[in-house]
């Protein structure tokens, strides 16, 4: 497409191919870990095949389609052609929550698999009508929050569930995941050509994959288990979201304390990731992403879908291997045709986790090296500092739920901190940027936040409930008032 200059932005190169490939295994891994974990709840193949990976894949290829549309504008408006179209998926830390927040409790208490389904639906519809109105104040939000804290708060989920855990997936084949990063880090990190000119994501791939097969680490069973998920699951619309609201609100009204405050993490999510970027290079409105995020999330939830969409932390991996708007507009195409024919968990099935984990891995890299590189040295503190939450969150996600007693012995305080850990990291960076620059009072006002966060249960606790963390109200009002005592002996000093 060529801007009004003659500057012409291109509507593929041979960058998106690597940023491709990037963004959909990360989708991939998702929609394999809602098919295993749905199926094992007792959800039929039915629902999760013909149903909830549809409806995420409309989700999916409407995000990513407008994405790729606001980068050509950004880049007829610009006039360059560097601009890279935003990642979009389903966030990770979302869908756990939806996973055994919504769904899991919906199939116990209702006992029908179907009707669970439809609440979860309507949940889903109501998550995204909800970040859709959070947009109007994003912008505000954004410009108060300090970047470090913004940056930190996201560095901490790219450590922990994303490089973190694709690193452990990486060593379970050690030869192979070894080999495959080693390819990574020539490629995406010291920017060596591969041979044959393929792109590094790919040359992995195919790699990886033949030596998994004749080292005997993956076995010709991969092949027939991938073949019985192909069929036909078309993307048609349906009205389990209507029929969910009114079950939503008669008999399962609880699930909503579960929606709320994981909307709002979705929310602060996309402002991070479109600070990410500004960062980055490419400056995008806040708003206007949030709105789109909402309305991406209700149109995949009209299709059946049931797992709310974000603007991807991996956007700054595409940036870094130079991608363009391709990338967004083939994974938008691919996923809609690779879902209606059962061809995800086919290729899933096919090509070890060990193989695509190293590029995860890169992409968990660079958004960490991002939040301290677009950051002046005297805020890293408040960066590490924001960075740590999220090693609470991950324990709690990952063996909380199959060893309370055993991450209870470590500390009582790994579940609590969890809770919420995206509003602590980002409250705890604040304050600490805010007293870096001796702004006493400011650092003040976010204790105080912080304090209203707690009561309300937004953090630090299990559900949404008045006065839910009193300990923590109590500790988060001490730090306002020892950060007020030190604004007024600024003051008297004439600071």
């Amino acid at each position: 497409m060529a801007t009004p200059a003659g500057i012409s932005y291109p509507w593929y190169k041979k960058e998106d191919t690597d940023a491709f490939f990037a963004l959909f295994q990360n989708n991939i891994a998702n929609f394999v870990i809602i098919a295993i974990t749905m199926l094992g709840m007792g959800f039929p193949a039915s629902i999760v095949y013909g149903q909830v990976l549809p409806g995420a894949a409309v989700a999916v290829m409407a995000g990513n389609f407008y994405y790729a549309w606001s980068a050509a504008r950004l880049a007829r408006k610009e006039q360059r052609t560097d601009v890279t179209a935003l990642s979009y998926g389903i966030s990770t830390p979302v869908m756990f929550v939806f996973l055994f927040g919504v769904l899991l409790p919906a199939k116990q208490l209702t006992g029908d698999a179907a009707l669970a389904w439809k609440i979860a639906v309507a949940a889903c519809f109501i998550s995204g009508a909800i970040e859709a109105a959070i947009s109007i104040i994003g912008r505000w939000v954004q410009y108060h929050l300090p970047r470090a804290a913004m940056l930190g708060a996201v560095a901490g989920v790219a450590l922990t569930f994303i490089a973190g855990e694709m690193l452990f997936k990486t060593l379970e084949m050690p030869i192979i995941g070894l080999v495959v990063l080693a390819i990574i880090i020539i490629g995406l990190i010291g920017r060596v050509s591969m041979p044959f000119r393929l792109p590094t994501s790919l040359f992995a791939i195919v790699v990886g994959t033949l030596m998994a097969y004749l080292i005997g680490d993956a076995d010709s069973a991969r092949f027939s288990d991938a073949f019985s998920h192909l069929g036909f699951y078309p993307l048609l619309p349906n009205l389990a979201w209507f029929e969910g609201l009114g079950l939503l609100f008669t008999s399962m009204l609880a699930v909503l304390t579960v929606v709320l405050p994981i909307t709002l993490y979705n929310a602060i999510e996309t402002m991070n990731n479109v600070e990410a970027m500004e960062a980055a290079g490419d400056k995008y409105d806040v708003r206007e992403c949030q709105a789109v995020d909402g309305a991406g999330t209700m149109i995949g939830a009209l299709f059946g879908g049931v797992f709310p969409t974000t603007v991807y932390i991996a956007t700054v991996g595409a940036k870094w291997m130079g991608a363009g708007r391709g990338y967004s507009l083939l994974n938008g195409a691919v996923y809609a045709i690779a879902t209606m024919f059962g061809l995800i968990a086919a290729l899933a099935a096919i090509i070890p986790v060990s193989v695509v984990a190293p590029i995860l891995v890169f992409v968990g890299i660079s958004m960490i090296a991002t939040a301290f590189q677009t950051n002046d040295t005297r805020y890293y503190p408040a960066v590490a500092l924001a960075m740590l939450p999220y090693f609470a969150n991950y324990v709690m996600t990952r063996f909380n739920r199959g060893a309370e007693e055993v991450v209870s012995d470590i500390s009582n305080a790994i579940v609590i901190m969890g809770q919420g850990a995206m509003f602590m990291a980002i409250f705890l960076g604040a304050m600490t940027v805010s007293v870096i620059d001796h702004q006493f009072r400011r650092a003040a006002a976010f204790a105080v936040i912080a304090a209203g966060f707690s009561w309300l249960g937004l953090m630090h606790a299990p559900k949404l409930a008045l006065n839910a963390a009193p300990d923590f109200v109590v500790g988060y009002l001490a730090m306002a008032i020892l950060f007020a005592y030190f604004a007024f002996q600024q003051r008297n000093e004439g600071h």
